[in-house]
């Protein structure tokens, strides 16, 4: 598989750091730079309210 000049989620590097602002389970409220506020799933990292993630695809990747 190539990628060309369109997006491709496959190979796209598209990561949107997001905020915690309030955990339940594994699923987090996160609020965006601009202040929008997302569900993110936080199974793959340890995050509490607070801290600063990395998220694709409403699943936090990383801490920051």
């Amino acid at each position: 598989m190539t990628c060309g000049s369109e997006h491709c989620i496959t190979c796209g590097d598209d990561g949107t750091p997001m905020r915690v602002v309030r955990v339940r389970d594994d699923l987090a409220l996160c609020e965006d730079p601009e202040g929008a506020r997302h569900t993110v799933e936080l199974a793959l990292v340890d995050a509490g309210p607070g801290d600063d993630v990395l998220v694709h695809a409403g699943v936090a990747l990383v801490t920051l």
